[in-house]
């Protein structure tokens, strides 16, 4: 009998297992693939993300540094910048690889290439099944991603307004040809997607390119990624990877009996930019800290309810408003975006929430009080 199973081995998982055995909980993490594996992601990691981190990320593992952004409506570009970094581009095999070790180093049980296939709630355990057999815990967290079914165990599947499609590739290039195209920024396309945008990232020895909207509002995302790669340039054979995101803000179930659900497996990503990997490590963290109240410190199972409070508290806000803040704006997009790109004032502004110095809650009354998107 484990205190608690973690299934899924990305950050999520993988901070929620940290935690978890720093803490001195018997730990077992569960995930399907065998790592390091590739994870189609733009690979960009704010400086609000690394903040929840209790160690130093290596040289090695950082590919990028950015400071602003380059913004891009149509025939409309704005770029900007802050005077110190805002994030850092990464590789998720090494980042997401990198993050499991430093899970591995607290003495937690870790299987790889091993799936969970399902989780039951009894009245005194868990149950989880998965391709070699059953295991047993007090607790359990869900961190398998957006993709995965175990969550259903706690809430439905979203719904086709609820969810995303990405489409990202990888377009080699050597690092002068980048440094010279990109500099310290990320470039945003606004306009080519429904509900989302296309963006290309700096890495060391390529671009991410990818695209995102709403799937309700993009219809045909390998055709529009297509089309986004050949009109910016990009005119070889790449390999396209697709995956799920969830939009954040919507008001899902994340606490069973006996089970935790925790980053995209809870619907923890902003609605905007689609970013989630801090409130990943954030809620896997508060996922473990939680658990080991009840296990180490004799608190009630019905304590349990308090980690949808602190996530609440950490990010609620933040995320309900990323989704009014997408919804405005998606809603009349030749007005917003054209306003979003005209100067560099609302973009400079807009920078504040990447670097979690404002909330989206802020930034919409400040957008509603300077400009109007009637």
């Amino acid at each position: 009998m484990y205190d608690v199973i973690i299934i899924g081995g990305g950050p999520s998982g993988a901070s929620a297992g940290r935690r978890a055995g720093k803490l001195g909980l018997k730990t077992l993490l569960l995930e399907k693939m065998k790592f390091p594996r590739y994870k189609p992601c733009g690979g960009g990691l704010s400086e609000h993300a690394l903040s929840y981190l209790d160690f130093e990320l290596p040289q090695d593992i950082v590919e990028w540094e950015v400071t602003g952004a380059n913004v891009i409506f149509r025939d409309q570009s704005i770029e900007v910048h802050k005077d110190h970094r805002l994030s850092v581009l990464v590789s998720r095999d090494k980042f997401d690889n990198f993050l499991l070790e430093k899970a591995k180093e607290t003495g937690i049980e870790v299987h790889t290439g091993e799936k969970a296939l399902c989780c039951r709630e009894m009245p005194d355990c868990v149950e989880v099944d998965t391709s070699e057999g059953t295991y047993r815990a007090k607790f359990a967290i869900i961190s398998e991603g957006a993709q995965g079914v175990v969550k259903t165990c706690v809430r439905t599947t979203d719904n086709r307004e609820e969810y995303g499609i990405c489409v990202v590739t990888e377009v080699p290039a050597d690092e002068k040809e980048i440094e010279e195209r990109l500099g310290k920024t990320v470039e945003l396309h606004f306009g080519v997607a429904g509900g989302g945008y296309g963006w290309i990232f700096p890495h060391r020895t390529y671009y991410s390119v990818g695209i995102g909207g709403v799937i309700k509002d993009f219809p045909h995302p390998k055709k529009s990624m297509l089309e986004f790669l050949k009109k910016n340039g990009f005119s070889g054979e790449y390999k396209l990877h697709g995956h799920k995101i969830p939009w954040g803000g919507i008001k899902r179930k994340v606490v069973g009996s006996r089970v935790l659900l925790s980053g995209d497996a809870a619907g923890y990503v902003d609605s905007f930019l689609g970013e989630g990997i801090a409130y990943a490590i954030c809620s896997g963290q508060f996922a473990a800290d939680v658990i080991a109240e009840i296990c180490l410190q004799g608190k009630s199972l019905k304590d349990l309810s308090r980690y949808e409070a602190l996530c609440q508290a950490e990010f609620g806000t933040h995320l309900k408003y990323s989704f009014i803040f997408s919804r405005i704006m998606h809603r009349l997009p030749d007005r917003a975006f054209k306003i979003f790109t005209s100067g560099d004032k609302m973009i400079n502004k807009y920078l504040e929430v990447v670097d979690y110095k404002i909330d989206y809650k802020d930034y919409l009354h400040w957008v509603l009080l300077n400009f109007k998107l009637k």
